[in-house]
């Protein structure tokens, strides 16, 4: 049988072309890097080795945030914390002995309450939030609302909070549930914990390990009060509260940080040192006014500027070296990670169908990627900045190389 040349070449099309382009789209991308964070304002574990050093809390924070001063501020404010963000399910319960847990629909209207050992158990029916009680392995609708408040008692009482993600443990203030309708019409259950910025929110910060030096903490302690300060008064309706307790804003762990065995005492201690009376905390502020203390886990050995991070200025933070931060015995896990991320991980963060080429286009002052750009295979090309890639890739900084990809 004799084959045309034109046949020859449909063939040819049909079955080496498809092959090719599709080994233009490489499975995953290879990435090397140091730090972990964003990079902007006090690096966690610069502070430490400052600490280690002898320096004291405020020549710590004068030398991550510029031309700042530490002072005294009220900060008896009331948090809305958020604790449990587009959620369907939460249950909510005290084992304490001889306590109880109470829903209201309102501050002065209870609508239940239970003993030690049973639970309130809340989904999401429509617009509105059913509440059921759990009593063993009974339970029963009690009531329909937009909003619950609970409250507990009893003597050092705690409630656990369960949900996707697990249980944590609440001492202080309140906890308030609330139907929230996203963008695209959906509601969801925000979950928030109520309570005083001064002691009840700052003992739950569970941002640095509390065995570190009593400077690094109080460090810690000062920023963390700081940059609650800064968002404190105004509500996000997103999710319903001042500020997230993730890392969103700053990891809030409730009644998990201070009871931690042996060291949660030091935490405390750390925050209480930083008070300045009853009704006063250490700040750090800016023409009087309590600055967005931004700080990172660590960095490729130089800070990062807000302005190269996030397009946005800001006076205080500035670059400053951290060489500590790339020393692999103070840094073990991030003075040098390497990390392959995914064909589709990629995509999404560039919107796009699929990425065949990485380039990183520039770099900052500072060593982070500036910008980088994909390419699809249809030729689609897309910029993001450097923290942003990082960001939606969750790769551990902005201070990387791109290594390989994978085909």
């Amino acid at each position: 049988m004799r084959i045309s040349k034109s046949l020859i070449a449909i063939l040819f099309l049909q079955l080496f072309i498809p092959q090719a382009h599709a080994n233009e789209i490489p499975t995953s991308f290879s990435f090397q890097g140091s730090g972990y964070g964003h990079g902007v304002g006090m690096s966690q574990i610069g502070a430490r080795a400052m600490a280690l050093a002898g320096e004291s809390p405020l020549s710590i924070l004068r030398y991550y945030y510029s031309g700042v001063e530490i002072e005294s501020l009220p900060d008896t404010q009331t948090l809305r914390v958020n604790i449990g963000h587009l959620l369907k399910n939460i249950k909510l319960g005290t084992s304490t002995p001889n306590s109880t847990i109470s829903a209201f629909i309102s501050n002065d209207k209870a609508v239940a309450q239970l003993p030690s050992k049973s639970s309130f158990s809340f989904s999401i029916s429509g617009s509105q939030i059913s509440l059921m009680s759990v009593t063993g392995k009974k339970s029963h609708v009690i009531t329909r609302n937009r909003e619950f408040t609970i409250r507990w008692s009893g003597e050092s009482a705690t409630v656990s909070v369960t949900d996707t993600k697990g249980t944590m443990k609440y001492r202080y203030g309140q906890i308030q549930l609330k139907s929230v309708r996203t963008k695209d019409g959906k509601y969801f259950i925000e979950a928030t914990n109520s309570l005083r910025l001064h002691d009840e929110y700052l003992y739950g910060i569970g941002e640095v390990p509390s065995s570190w030096p009593a400077a690094a903490l109080q460090a810690q302690a000062i920023a963390s009060r700081t940059y609650a300060l800064s968002k404190a008064g105004v509500i996000k309706s997103a999710c319903d509260c001042n500020l997230y307790g993730s890392i969103s804003d700053q990891s809030f762990i409730g009644y998990a940080k201070e009871s931690e065995p042996l060291y949660g005492k030091l935490w405390r201690e750390a925050v209480d040192a930083t008070m300045s009376s009853e009704s006063t905390g250490l700040a750090i502020t800016m023409q009087g006014e309590p600055i967005t203390s931004y700080f990172t886990s660590s960095t490729g050995g130089q800070t990062e500027s807000a302005i190269n991070a996030w397009g946005s200025d800001r006076q205080f933070a500035l670059s400053v070296p951290d060489s500590s931060s790339a020393d692999i015995t103070l840094n073990p896990r991030y003075a040098q990670w390497n990390r392959v991320v995914s064909q589709e991980v990629i995509a999404l963060a560039f919107l796009l169908p699929d990425v065949a080429t990485l380039e990183i286009v520039s770099r900052n002052s500072t060593g982070t990627v500036g910008m980088i750009k994909a390419v699809s295979s249809a030729g689609v090309e897309v910029v993001l900045r450097g923290e942003t890639f990082r960001s939606r890739t969750k790769i551990p900084s902005a201070w990387f190389e791109l290594v390989s990809v994978q085909n």
